[in-house]
């Protein structure tokens, strides 16, 4: 999954020329478990399997061996914080980041206790697994790194940056269905353009998400 969706397009070249590193490693390669199970049922009873402790805990160590400092780990859960662009910039600065993936109806609370620095979500939703929320949280961390795209104004003006969503974005033709693009866009006018764009992020914000207004103010 990781690697067929994040060795491609931005994050893949970023990748190739080794301004990121990523490496995946699959819980089950650490089990002793003869036939690579990694979850049992749960005490107390209820449906579902939880991930074991060991298989987790053995894998982790294994990846943080050579480390010299514990690297800041995240477990992606419905129970964690909610992903913000915020949260996402503070993380990008960071030199080194585990990310565990849950699966079934959830991991040992105990290793939680053991190794996770914090718990993160990007949604008051359930998907049946971390790994869709991991490929996001990645995704939206990487291309904050420094060098991963090609200016910083690329991620500085979009949605959420500022706290506003970004303003309307219009290519060529000028005219398309007979809707013509604002003339001001046209005009070469850099700072009315400035003041038209800024005018429309609060526009569509109002708009769209009222809340993020209410935040701002």
């Amino acid at each position: 999954m990781f690697d067929a969706i994040l060795k491609d397009s931005i994050i893949g070249r970023a990748i190739k020329k080794n301004i990121i590193k990523l490496n995946c490693h699959n819980i089950r390669d650490y089990t002793v478990d003869k036939h690579k199970k990694v979850d049992d049922s749960p005490y107390g009873g209820g449906k579902g399997m939880i991930m074991q402790a060991q298989p987790i805990y053995d894998c982790y160590n294994e990846v943080i061996k050579n480390e010299v400092k514990k690297p800041h780990t995240i477990y992606m859960s419905p129970q964690g914080k909610t992903l913000t662009q915020k949260k996402a910039l503070k993380l990008s600065k960071l030199n080194n980041i585990v990310i565990l993936c849950g699966h079934y109806e959830g991991v040992d609370q105990r290793i939680l206790d053991e190794i996770v620095d914090e718990e993160i979500s990007i949604g008051n939703f359930v998907l049946t697994g971390g790994e869709i929320p991991a490929l996001a949280l990645i995704d939206c961390i990487s291309r904050l790194v420094q060098g991963v795209l090609a200016d910083d104004v690329c991620f500085t003006d979009e949605s959420h940056f500022s706290g506003l969503l970004e303003y309307p974005q219009y290519t060529r033709p000028p005219v398309f269905l007979g809707k013509k693009v604002p003339e001001v866009l046209l005009s070469g006018n850099h700072k009315e353009i400035e003041k038209f764009k800024k005018e429309k992020a609060i526009e569509v914000t109002k708009k769209k998400r009222k809340d993020l207004i209410n935040k701002i103010k």
